[in-house]
């Protein structure tokens, strides 16, 4: 299982668990839904930052897996080169 299927499952646990709780908490339906809307927009926060690191490592393997790709066709282009000086 990928740490990204586990992530994301402790997370809806969490904000289950936590929704659970503020809905049978004791208080008045305003204070609940304002406390329910502020956990909400925590887990968005939240799940926004871990998306925008995960972006971020992708984008970072995926400009040294360029320029590894860009040094072989570079080291190809001279190998090439190199035998046809000689022929």
């Amino acid at each position: 299982m990928s740490s990204g299927k586990i992530l994301l499952g402790v997370l809806a646990g969490v904000a289950a668990g936590a929704l659970v709780g503020i809905l049978f908490a004791p208080d008045k339906g305003s204070e609940t839904r304002r406390k329910i809307v502020e956990k909400g927009e925590d887990y968005v926060d939240g799940i926004q930052k871990k998306f925008n690191d995960m972006l971020d490592e992708v984008t970072k393997k995926m400009d040294a897996t360029k320029a590894k790709a860009d040094k072989m066709a570079a080291d190809a282009k001279g190998k090439v080169e190199d035998v046809k000086a000689q022929i």
